[in-house]
């Protein structure tokens, strides 16, 4: 069955590069955008940010799966060495908490939208800005892996191939 599958790369790829770090960095300013255009158009009475707010949550729930979904197979080819593996679970963990909370702040804010477009309730901005806290706090969990750690980066997969990290 492996025998049909595309050899994997310097970076531990069957594709070119990581697809999960393109994705989601549309969905984190998609989220965050959301969250200020709700923001202001609270304070300025202005009803078309609550429509570009909406737009931008939709459109970052849907990215958020597939962006899940390529971070889960790309963090099984990773192979996580014994330093990154906390780390990578936490983020595998929180990823995919964080596509069930926007999933849910998504649908409450599709049913505000359909009842009364002008008006967002006070505990869906505290929401909001938990949802913008975990993106951030996931976002850094992701430089670290990347960053710090060298997730998919050529030194660090022919380091593992060597035997030189485990």
């Amino acid at each position: 069955m492996f025998k049909y599958l595309p050899p994997l790369n310097e970076h531990n790829l069957p594709y070119p590069d990581t697809i999960h770090p393109i994705v989601i960095h549309f969905a984190i300013a998609m989220v965050l955008f959301a969250v200020v255009c709700d923001a202001i158009g609270y304070f300025t009475k202005n009803e078309r940010l609550y429509e570009v707010s909406w737009w931008n949550l939709a459109f970052a729930t849907v990215s958020t799966f597939i962006a899940v979904i390529f971070g889960q197979i790309e963090a099984g080819l990773a192979e996580p060495y014994d330093a990154v593996a906390d780390t990578l679970n936490l983020h595998t963990l929180i990823g995919w908490s964080l596509a069930a909370l926007l999933s849910g702040v998504t649908g409450w804010r599709y049913i505000i939208r359909l009842q009364d477009r002008f008006k967002l309730p006070i505990p869906y901005f505290v929401l909001s800005v938990v949802l913008a806290v975990v993106v951030v706090f996931q976002s850094y969990l992701g430089t670290l892996l990347v960053w710090v750690y060298g997730l998919h980066s050529v030194p660090v997969v022919e380091a593992i191939r060597r035997g030189g990290l485990t």
